[in-house]
């Protein structure tokens, strides 16, 4: 009897899925195929505490504990789409939170080294995206203000929390031709989500996007 129970919420939640990309996300003009594609296949509900599971495809951001949530799924297609990544791109992400928005860069990319502060919440990420199969992932517990100087450089580097300015060490580990998108400003501001690429000289070129309001970024 479970397993039939299993087996409808999954169904369930697929229809869910896709009402998803197609009102919330296809809707309001991302138009990236593989984008929608993964955003379709990811299961956004298992990156979703329990208690808060019947939000996951809601058009909100989800609280997820520890003072953070999960984006709301239009900001996570919107900012990947944002990214142009490729195939065989390497992504530093900073702030995995419970660990979707890695799962989705996971299935665009071909490594993605992922940055949490929240001990806990980056140890649970690790597990999750590990019994889930997302195998091209590595998480380290630690402060994403400075980067991953190890795996640098970086094709594309995604920020999920509000900077008061964009890192330093940031724009120093990303590659010629890369791109960086990061929420920045204060707190209890709306904020502006940023794009900063790198030409080919590496000249670093910043655009203001459009406002958001994201939870801030942590520091040690």
């Amino acid at each position: 009897m479970d397993d039939v129970k299993s087996a409808t919420d999954e169904d369930a939640f697929a229809h869910q899925r896709k009402r998803m990309v197609e009102e919330q996300i296809a809707y309001r003009g991302i138009k990236d195929k593989k984008v929608l594609e993964v955003m379709e296949s990811v299961p956004r509900h298992v990156f979703v505490p329990e208690e808060n599971r019947p939000y996951s495809y809601h058009d909100q951001p989800v609280a997820i504990g520890f003072g953070q949530t999960i984006s709301q799924p239009y900001i996570v297609a919107f900012m990947t789409e944002l990214l142009q990544t490729g195939d065989g791109d390497v992504v530093l992400e900073v702030g995995t939170g419970s660990g979707y928005q890695t799962a989705v860069l996971s299935r665009l990319v071909r490594q993605v080294y992922t940055i949490e502060i929240v001990k806990d919440l980056g140890e649970k990420a690790r597990l999750r995206l590990k019994t889930l199969g997302y195998d091209n992932v590595e998480v380290m517990i630690g402060d994403g203000y400075k980067g991953w100087p190890e795996h640098a450089p970086f094709d594309a580097i995604i920020v999920t929390a509000a900077a008061e300015h964009i890192p330093p060490p940031l724009i120093d580990q990303l590659k010629p031709g890369g791109r960086i998108v990061i929420p920045v400003g204060g707190v209890y501001a709306v904020q502006d989500l940023m794009l900063i690429t790198k030409d080919a000289s590496s000249k670093v070129i910043k655009e203001s996007i459009i406002p958001v309001r994201f939870v801030p970024l942590l520091r040690k």
